[in-house]
């Protein structure tokens, strides 16, 4: 009930007027109706002028989600391409766009390697994770480059006012597959902690069919990772807080040429803060932080050893005012600093991003509006400008029309500029605009219904050519449609995702690769006294794997089933099964001696878990 009325409090004030006391940040991540991601800052979702989507880990536990990907593909507008099995390299598109236009954070700090800019979201364990919130829609404006897309933000476990509580969870399925963690978390009024660890082992499948010999065997995972955070207040108006994450471990890959290869891979970030309430109307937060990507990619057949190791020192302060009942603004400056340590030569190993950032936003009776401009500089390409505007127009309480404007750019990572003899050290920025309308409407009590329409143009797109060399040789225009509609029926709760979109490259018309034009997710649960039932269906339209059109993937359907028993007060258990009907289906393609195949995904798979918590 606190939480209810706490929700409750937050969807009838303007976002402009919460204060650090109105509601802490951790309490707020455990509720389904707040956000933080869309302005750094706890709004109420409905003040937010992205469309947005949010997994508490009460959503997390029904679900029964395997990893990171399965819960993102639940996502309408994200689509998630992965290259076979656990462990798997994923594709993330955000509206059509690819995985490097769109921002990843964990605990506000960037995720993606400096030199391919990859998420590495396949390596974060998913009983680690407290929230995730997803942006669909550039947010240049607040968080820079890579952000064309949307932004992705993993918060990880936190702890709560209570006794110091333990967590052990076990799950054993398919395919030799076992996650296992332990958490401790509690907390008084000043200060509250998490800390947990956790091992994820499976034996893998056979990702390829006709390869090599040596592909033809399991492509095994492990991962080791662990997670902190602390956070404690020193007065009713300053608190400091640190988080930090480390993932290592072996994925087993099926590699170009026969070589029996397999990846050392690392991945840590380390961040603090302090926020202080320095008056009623002047917030202001200042983050630090520190992440490394480190993978070792070697060949069980030679002594061949390839590294790639990324260094980021990031730094946020922004500071919140609130001028009147109607009136704030946001100001903050925002700057980073990647290195890369690689076994590859660059003729460029570090470069800077500088910027500065003001947002206003006006909350009236008969309109809201918002309006942001950032200034980049990036020590390679110089000054950026984006800017983006919104505005909100109230039809009536239940229904919300939104009209955005936001631009966007990103700059070529390393590997586009630099790797050896396909670098291009000529490259630009990409750049973007999209509008977008949103219809927001609570049709009942208990049925809400999101819909939006959207656009976005790109320039400057990085493209390969035929040589494999990148260019600034394209241009995009993606359109799409998205609607969610969340509703409780008869003791049932229900999540419906639709998505609509026609990615094109403009000076081709070719569909862009790996991006389907429709999909659709839809979740049925409920919950009887100490019995949970559920069921999902995914389903996915054909693509192509490549920007020619000349290599179709089909479509899919996937269907689960999911149960859990609350055996008693400290012990709960739990049962799915995904793809029950054993679809044979793939997501990406491979070459082989000048033809394509398909990589395999899981078929049938069974896991049984067990979550106790015994007091301490």
């Amino acid at each position: 009930m606190k939480h209810l009325r706490t929700a409750l409090f937050l969807s009838f004030i303007p976002a402009s007027s919460l204060m650090a006391d109105a509601i802490e940040r951790d309490d707020a991540l455990k509720l389904p109706q707040t956000l933080i991601t869309g302005n750094r800052q706890v709004e109420a979702r409905s003040d937010s002028s992205s469309a947005n989507t949010v997994f508490t880990r009460a959503d997390i536990d029904r679900l029964q989600p395997t990893s990171l990907s399965d819960l993102l593909g639940r996502v309408p507008g994200v689509q998630v391409a992965r290259s076979g099995g656990r462990g798997a390299l994923p594709g993330i598109y955000i509206r059509g766009t690819k995985s490097a236009q769109s921002l990843v954070l964990v605990d506000g700090q960037r995720m993606a390697n400096a030199t391919s800019a990859d998420s590495n979201l396949q390596y974060l364990n998913i009983d680690q994770i407290e929230r995730v919130e997803v942006l669909r829609g550039s947010r240049s404006v607040i968080y820079g480059s890579d952000a064309i897309g949307g932004v992705i933000q993993i918060f990880t476990r936190r702890g709560a006012h209570q006794a110091p509580q333990l967590r052990l969870h076990s799950a054993t399925g398919s395919y030799g597959s076992s996650q296992n963690s332990v958490g401790v978390s509690g907390g008084d009024a000043q200060t509250r902690f998490n800390l947990s660890g956790a091992l994820e082992e499976t034996a893998g499948i056979n990702r390829t069919t006709v390869s090599y010999p040596v592909d033809n065997d399991h492509d095994a995972y492990r991962n080791k990772s662990v997670s902190l955070n602390l956070n404690h207040s020193l007065s009713d108006t300053l608190e400091v807080g640190i988080s930090a994450i480390k993932s290592t471990g072996k994925t087993e890959l099926d590699a170009m040429f026969g070589q029996q290869g397999y990846s050392d891979f690392d991945i840590s970030s380390v961040g603090s803060f302090i926020d202080a309430q320095l008056s009623e109307r002047w917030n202001s937060r200042l983050e630090l932080g520190h992440s490394e990507n480190r993978e070792k990619t070697r060949d069980k057949l030679s002594p061949a050893l390839y590294s790639f190791n990324t260094y980021r020192d990031a730094l946020n302060w922004q500071n919140t005012l609130t001028l009147d009942d109607q009136n704030s603004l946001m100001l903050g400056v925002d700057t980073y600093e990647d290195r890369v340590r690689s076994s590859t030569d660059f003729e460029q190993d570090s470069r800077w991003n500088r910027a500065a950032f003001v947002q206003h936003r006006f909350e009236g009776e008969y309109f809201s509006t918002e309006l942001g401009l950032r200034h980049d500089k990036n020590q390679q390409f110089g000054s950026n400008n984006t800017w983006s505007g919104s505005l909100t127009v109230p039809l009536n309480v239940d229904n919300d029309v939104l009209l955005s404007y936001s631009e966007g750019f990103r700059a070529p990572t390393f590997n586009d500029l630099y790797y050896p003899q396909f670098g291009n050290p000529s490259l630009k920025p990409e750049h973007s605009k999209s509008y977008e309308l949103q219809w927001r409407s609570q049709l009942s009590d208990t049925s809400r219904l999101e819909t939006s329409l959207y656009r976005t143009d790109i320039r400057d797109a990085i493209v390969a050519d035929a040589d494999w060399i990148q260019q600034n040789i394209g241009s995009a225009r993606i359109t799409g449609f998205e609607s969610a509609l969340h509703q409780e029926w008869f003791g049932w709760q229900s999540s419906l995702g639709i998505a609509i979109i026609d990615p094109r490259d403009r000076d081709t018309g070719k569909t862009l690769s790996r991006r389907a034009r429709r999909t659709l997710s839809l979740d049925l649960d409920r919950q009887f006294d100490r019995v949970g039932v559920g069921a999902s269906w995914q389903a996915v339209s054909s693509s192509y794997n490549d920007e020619a059109n000349q290599q179709p993937i089909g479509g899919y359907g996937l269907l689960g089933l999911r149960g859990n028993w609350q055996a008693s007060s400290e012990v709960r258990l739990e049962v799915k099964v995904d793809n029950l009907l054993d679809k044979t289906f793939t997501r990406a393609l491979y070459g082989y001696e000048g033809q394509y195949y398909g990589y395999r995904e899981e078929r049938r798979s069974l896991q049984l878990g067990v979550t106790w918590t015994p007091p301490l």
